[in-house]
Formats: C-alpha cells, sequence, structure tokens
C-alpha cells in the first residue's frame, strides 16, 4: 500500500475518491455539438459471472495493480507466467447495442461483462480537457482507463461523464475497459420486478470529449414561466430565463446569441454559474403545429457552442392543459426504447424516426416514453418534429420507499433526465414514478422527487402515472399523491385486469382534485395475425373491441379529461409474459406486433385522434 501511495500525487487520489460525485455535479450535455471522437464500434467483452476479475478468491475487491483484475492489460514476459483473461483474441459486442440480442448466449443473462477497446489520440494538448461521456450503460459501470479508475456510476438510462486525469492519458494504445452489471437489486431504481427486458450493456454512445480549457458545462433557456402569454404574444415580447455552468470560476465572459432574432448578450458569471433574463421580440413559438427551433451559440474564449431551441409554455389552469395560452388535447401513445423487429435496445436517430413514424402514422401528438429517461435521440427528435413528451424515472412498482439510500438513487436520475432534457421544447411532463402503491412511505418519497423536479425545473408539469381502484358505480381517484402532482394521471385495464370490454359502458370516473385528468395507460394484449369472435382474448378482436368501448367511455370522460397515452405502440420483450402460444416473452399490449404489423385496434385509435385533432383546431 506505501507503494501506492508513494507512486501517484495527491491530487490524483483526491480525483479518484471525487470522481463519480464530480462527473454529476457537472454532468457535459449537448455532447453531439462539441469537439469529440466516437468510441462507438466494435468492443472485446468477456462474461464473468462470478466476477473474477473484481473480487479475489476471499470476496475482497481485487488491488488495483493485481495483474489479474480485468481492468488491466495482461501482459506476458514469460512463457511460465499465468494469466487468466486476454482480450486481444476476445468475441466482440457492437456498442451502442444490448448484449442481449447480439448473440444468443446473452439471452437471459443478468451479471457482469467486462467490455475492453483501445483508442488512439491525434495528440493531447495541455490546455484541453479530456472527458470519458457515456449516453448510458445498464445497469452499474465501473471505468478503467490504462489501469486506473476513473469513477463509477448507476443508474440504467441517464448519461455520465469522468474527466481523465493527463497523466494516464497516452497518445496512442489507450486501454479502456469498463465493467458492466445488469443485476436486478431490492434496493436499486428499478428494482427486482418490472414488465420489460432487462438490456444489459453499453446501450447508448460512447464519446471521448475533447474540451477547451474554459467551458460551458450546462446551460438552460427556457419562457418565464410566471409570465401572461398571452399578454407576452400580444405584445411580441418575451421573458426568457437562462442559465449556464462553467468548469471554471475564472472563466470569463461568455456571449450569448440568437442569429434569427439579431439578439446578443454578454453574460459576466462572478462563480461558476450564473443566472440572467432578458427579452425576445417577435418569438415563433414551438408548438406540434410549428415546431420552431432557433440557432443558439454560446461563445466562451474562442470556443463556440450551438444548439437548436423552441421556446413554448406549458401550463394548467382549472381543469385544462394549456400550451402557449391554448388548451391542447394529449393524443398520446406510450413507448419502449425498443425496435421489436430486432427484439433490442433503440439506440440510433433512425430507430427514434421509425417509432415516432409510427407515433404520426397514429395521429398523436404526443408520447410517453416509459418507464424511464430514453436516448437522446428521441427528444432530439421529438423537438424537430413537433411531438409532446413525457419523460420518466424509472421509480416502479416495489420500490423500497422507506430507505433513504433509494431515495438518493432516484432523485439522482431524477437530476441527470432533467440535466440533459431541460432544452428540449417538447419535454412537457417529468413523471417521477408509475403504478406506486399508496403508503405514507411511497407519497412522502415522491412528494421529495416532485418538489426536487420543481426546484431543477419549474417551467414544465410534474407528474406520475397513479392506479385506480374499480368500484361499482364510480371510479374515484383519490391517491394522496395526486395533491403534489400538477396533472392526475391514471393507467386504467377496464375490460382487461377487470370485466369484459362493455364494462366500460357503465364506468363514470371522478377526481378528487380540481386539476387535468390524465389516462397515462389503457389497453389490452392481441397476437397479431389471430382472428376470432370478439370475446376471444388475445384475438385482434377483442383488443379492437377493447379500444371500441373505451374510446366511448373516453367520450362520456367529465370536463377535465385532457388526453390519454394508450399502452403501448408496438409489442416489446418482457420475462413475465410466458404463455407459450400468445405471448411468448412478450407484452401483446402493442398496436403494432413484433413484426411491424398493424393491428385492427391501430385504426380504431387512429380515427378517434382525427376526430379529436380537428375538433381542438377548429
Amino acid at each position: 500500500m506505501y507503494n501506492y501511495f508513494t507512486r501517484i500525487s495527491l491530487f490524483y487520489i483526491l480525483f479518484l475518491l471525487t470522481a463519480n460525485v464530480f462527473s454529476q455535479k457537472n454532468l457535459i450535455i449537448n455532447t453531439e455539438n462539441r469537439e469529440h471522437i466516437s468510441l462507438n464500434g466494435q468492443w472485446h467483452y468477456l462474461i464473468d459471472p462470478y466476477e473474477n476479475g473484481f473480487y479475489d478468491y476471499r470476496w475482497q475487491e481485487r488491488n488495483e495493480n493485481d495483474p489479474e483484475a480485468y481492468w488491466n492489460k495482461p501482459v506476458i514476459t514469460d512463457p511460465s507466467q499465468r494469466r487468466e483473461h486476454q482480450y486481444k483474441n476476445a468475441p466482440t459486442l457492437k456498442v451502442p447495442g444490448d448484449w442481449n440480442s447480439q448473440d444468443s448466449i446473452f439471452t437471459y443473462y443478468e451479471g457482469t461483462v467486462w467490455y475492453q477497446r483501445n483508442f488512439d489520440l491525434p495528440e493531447i494538448s495541455e490546455d484541453k480537457h479530456y472527458y470519458l461521456y457515456f449516453g448510458a450503460v445498464n445497469y452499474e459501470a465501473h471505468v478503467y482507463l490504462n489501469g486506473k479508475k476513473l469513477g463509477s456510476h448507476k443508474g440504467g438510462f441517464t448519461p455520465f461523464d469522468f474527466e481523465i486525469p493527463k497523466e494516464i492519458l497516452k497518445k496512442n494504445d489507450n486501454f479502456l475497459v469498463v465493467k458492466v452489471d445488469n443485476k436486478r437489486h431490492p434496493e436499486e431504481i428499478p428494482t427486482v420486478n418490472t414488465d420489460w427486458w432487462n438490456y444489459g450493456g453499453i446501450t447508448r454512445d460512447v464519446k471521448l470529449l475533447v474540451l477547451p480549457e474554459n467551458f460551458i458545462s450546462q446551460y438552460s433557456l427556457q419562457l418565464d414561466k410566471d409570465q401572461d402569454i398571452l399578454k407576452a404574444i400580444s405584445s411580441k415580447k418575451f421573458t426568457v430565463n437562462g442559465y449556464l455552468k462553467l468548469n471554471n470560476s475564472a472563466a470569463g465572459e461568455v456571449s450569448l446569441e440568437i442569429p434569427e432574432l439579431n439578439f446578443r448578450k454578454k453574460l459576466h458569471p462572478e462563480a461558476d454559474s450564473v443566472h440572467f433574463s432578458f427579452q425576445l421580440k417577435n418569438l415563433k413559438l414551438w408548438s406540434p403545429e410549428n415546431p420552431k427551433l432557433y440557432k443558439v451559440k454560446l461563445k466562451l474564449d474562442d470556443s463556440v457552442l450551438e444548439d437548436k431551441i423552441g421556446f413554448r409554455k406549458i401550463e394548467t389552469s382549472g381543469d385544462d392543459i394549456l400550451l402557449n395560452g391554448k388548451k391542447i388535447f394529449l393524443r398520446g401513445i406510450s413507448i419502449h426504447e425498443e425496435i421489436p423487429q430486432e427484439s433490442r435496445r433503440a439506440n440510433s436517430k433512425a430507430d427514434a424516426e421509425q417509432l415516432f413514424g409510427w407515433a404520426q402514422q397514429l395521429n398523436a401528438n404526443m408520447v410517453r416514453l416509459a418507464h424511464y429517461p430514453h436516448n437522446e435521440y428521441m427528444t432530439r427528435t421529438a423537438d424537430s418534429l413537433g411531438m409532446l413528451v413525457w419523460s420518466e424515472i424509472p421509480v416502479y412498482w416495489t420500490i423500497d420507499f422507506k430507505n433513504e439510500e433509494v431515495l438518493k438513487k432516484a432523485k439522482k436520475q431524477l437530476k441527470e433526465m432533467i440535466i440533459r432534457d431541460r432544452n428540449k421544447a417538447s419535454v412537457i411532463i417529468w413523471s417521477v414514478g408509475n403504478e406506486t402503491p399508496v403508503s405514507p412511505s411511497r407519497t412522502a418519497f415522491m412528494k421529495e422527487l416532485i418538489e426536487t423536479g420543481k426546484e431543477m425545473d419549474g417551467s414544465r408539469l410534474m407528474a406520475a402515472a397513479l392506479e385506480v381502484n374499480y368500484n361499482e358505480g364510480v371510479n374515484y381517484i383519490d391517491d394522496p399523491l395526486g395533491k403534489y402532482t400538477d396533472i392526475i394521471a391514471v393507467n386504467e385495464y377496464l375490460g382487461w385486469y377487470g370485466g369484459l370490454p362493455d364494462a366500460a359502458q357503465s364506468a363514470k370516473w371522478k377526481t378528487a382534485y380540481d386539476k387535468p385528468l390524465f389516462f397515462s395507460e389503457t389497453g389490452a394484449g392481441a397476437k397479431a395475425g389471430f382472428h376470432a369472435d370478439k370475446r376471444t382474448r388475445w384475438s385482434e378482436e377483442y383488443q379492437q373491441w377493447y379500444f371500441e368501448e373505451t374510446i366511448d367511455m373516453m367520450k362520456r370522460m367529465p370536463d377535465n379529461y385532457t388526453g390519454m397515452s394508450p399502452w403501448i405502440l408496438a409489442d416489446f420483450r418482457s420475462p413475465r409474459r410466458n404463455h407459450p402460444v400468445y405471448q411468448e416473452g412478450w407484452n401483446r399490449k402493442g398496436l403494432i406486433s413484433n413484426e411491424g404489423e398493424k393491428k385492427l385496434a391501430f385504426y380504431i385509435l387512429q380515427e378517434y385522434y382525427k376526430e379529436m385533432e380537428e375538433k381542438y383546431d377548429k
């Protein structure tokens, strides 16, 4: 141990101790428009179910310099030397991508896989910062470069980054290793029981960021949530609130420019962050009908960071949801981050375009991205298409609501989701969870998440997908969490998990809160291509009947009914769905099959949404 401490500087020791905390506090956004080297591609891998590369036979974490630690490059200088791992001849996995869909050996695998690749740099500059950025790794990642640990991260759907100390960075043959573990645990977010596939791996983009000495790590530009938007539209004067976070408290002057509006502003942060506001004239507001995005330039020293940002205001007024001061009906659909035809995680722009293309064909103007933050291609694409977004963290079902450490993990994922996407005009709802059982500890847990979300970003609506108890006569929604959410969102399956679809004919709904009512889920399962009498479960006709009755029920809803996002756009993988004929490991509630075929119910919802679009366009 003494030799180890004498070989590295005190600075580097402190870096190792604080790397994980530092990286999330200063999470870098808009990485696509910064100088970077893509580390996507083929990575070597080793499957390690016993975590032999991390622990020794006494189940102690291996010493940093242990040649049998899988983060170290095995070097053989004599044929008598024993090495029980190597990457040179190991098989490869595609990054980004889940491992389950790439080789049948991984289909049901939950455990540790070590990823490894080498990379070179054109040069190493003393006045540059180098960061490793991961769009997401499911679930727990430990990152090592050239035998040194950069940090670790928990959370399978949010980004993270680590700065690389220059003393360990090399121009050639950098040896990068990532330990990826997707095992489920009761004290994690999500927990052990979910209704989706636990895809493991480095599932999103990996980048080596090359940043200047002084740089902007985070920023946001949003319409002032307190301004009267109708007066602003009438006067053509809009108040915008902004925020900048710098890597260096002495970074200097920042120039903000919106060229199309001939707007320029000089900012002089006195510390490493600054809040500011300004007025814009003749602003065209972002909406589904007109998804206007403005090029924004942020200049610090000689570097310019560009983004495309839309400006809009989302709010509630009594029973209504208002977008830019106008009542809006949410013609939604729920989506899992999955390409069903290939049984894999979605991870690219092309994947986002496929999923949103289906939603557009449905006449939807909104998507619920369930049950976790989806990749950034999804929210970027939604911005460009004018698709409204509900984004959610995986606080789901059986979370340990009495555990303070679990709450910290949930808050961390919520913060990482908000930091990444708070400049996306399409995102109008942050959701803190789905179908959580009512109890005092659960309500306190969720209330604290809502307060955290509002503190970070008060410009959007806060929600959670609640459950409903079916009663004879009236279904009364009085979940105590509804006191704190901005809308009352509820999942209902009347006619699938209870009774038959015609039970909807006599159903009545009331809420305990004077807030907009949104049905965040509703649906029934059907095996594509299976046709029978409408009373036959799993037939397309049953699902069609379900949607016909549900839509008729929605037309009789009270005045606070503001939309729905039925479950779900496409069939998706789930280990809970084991019927050997109708499910085969798939949740069949999709309106589109795992082969990409539209089921009969698709056209029922499509027609309803066409009617609602015409109604609200009048």
